[in-house]
């Protein structure tokens, strides 16, 4: 079972009267049944945790290092301020967490550096808590999620694990080979629509927004609960590219009104401050509702999660560390900072 998302429980029927003679008609059938637990059992979940602290070692190893000197002094703040930069946290988060850190440190009376280390978890998990939020499916059917990202970010293949889960959960998914850009990109896509027995809407040499248009009106058609649609990988200086999500956003809400339902961006978390810039010039020209952040394996700049939660605080909605199917998982605020400082 993977908690990838949450299933808004559509709205019960009236029930019948005792004496009504006609059955109501049956409600469509849930992405998830109604038994499913709220959280996921306790062994994957931790089997994910270890591979978030192992992914995050680089990043966490050189802000751990700090705390363990034998005193607490001003000394320690300047070599954790350092720390905190050289992972990517950025001059407003590693202001804003040194401020809330020193208050804690006073108010609980600690003089153990290496307890500084637990109330630094804290105030990180407490800077990440608005990113924390889950996907929710269901509200609309078709959900229309539109997937953006530059290339090599791993936006594809997180679109594929993302089929595979939603798959695996009960929802019925179509994908969208907008990206008609890269002949590489529809095969890939094609390859996930095969591996998780989903159709899939493609055109050969297509235009994206009318292969997005025809797949959402295909979903409506059809009664799928999911349009995953894969748009071309591009960076947000490429202007004239970058005008072209825009058509294909307000060419899907022509074939419905209220789509897209979810714009998610797709960040490669080795970039750092760079993810940042990515998450603004996105979000200025599709208004974003999620992120996915992959590759935070082996990563020393795992800390930009805190400057984007300063500066740009847009959901994450999943974080991964490889490219096994079972390594992309959502996001957890406390999960991660406890992760990052272990």
């Amino acid at each position: 079972m993977f908690s990838f998302f949450r299933k808004k429980a559509p709205t019960p029927p009236t029930p019948a009267l005792p004496e009504a003679p006609t059955p109501s008609p049956a409600a469509p059938t849930p992405v998830a049944a109604a038994s499913t637990p709220a959280a996921p059992a306790a062994a994957p979940r931790q089997g994910w945790l270890d591979k978030l602290k192992a992914g995050l070692r680089k990043t966490g190893s050189g802000i751990a290092t700090v705390f363990t000197g034998t005193q607490i002094d001003e000394a320690l703040y300047e070599e954790l301020e350092s720390a905190l930069l050289m992972a990517d946290t950025g001059v407003k988060a590693t202001t804003h967490l040194l401020a809330d850190l020193k208050r804690r440190v006073k108010e609980s009376k600690t003089t153990d550096p290496a307890a500084v280390k637990g109330l630094l978890a804290d105030a990180i998990a407490d800077l990440l808590a608005p990113l924390q939020k889950p996907l929710v499916i269901g509200e609309h059917k078709p959900t229309v999620i539109m997937v953006a990202g530059v290339n090599g970010a791993g936006k594809t293949t997180s679109i594929g694990k993302l089929t595979r889960h939603l798959a695996d959960s009960g929802a019925s998914v179509l994908l969208a080979a907008a990206d008609t850009f890269r002949a590489a990109a529809r095969e890939q896509l094609a390859v996930w629509a095969d591996r998780n027995t989903v159709e899939i809407i493609t055109q050969q040499g297509g235009d994206p927004a009318a292969v997005s248009f025809d797949a959402v009106t295909a979903g409506k058609a059809r009664g799928r609960d999911v349009v995953l649609v894969d748009t071309a990988g591009r960076l947000p200086t490429q202007l004239h590219l970058m005008e072209e999500l825009r058509k294909i956003k307000r060419v899907v809400q022509k074939a419905d009104a209220g789509a897209p339902h979810e714009v998610l961006l797709v960040i490669d978390g080795n970039t750092g401050q760079n993810a940042l810039m990515q998450v603004k010039a996105f979000d200025d020209a599709l208004q974003l509702t999620g992120l996915v952040i992959t590759k935070l394996d082996g990563t020393a700049k795992g800390g930009v999660l805190c400057a984007i939660a300063r500066e740009k605080p847009v959901p994450v909605y999943f974080i991964g560390v490889g490219e096994k199917l079972e390594d992309l998982e959502t996001f957890d605020a406390r999960e991660f900072a406890q992760a990052l400082l272990a």
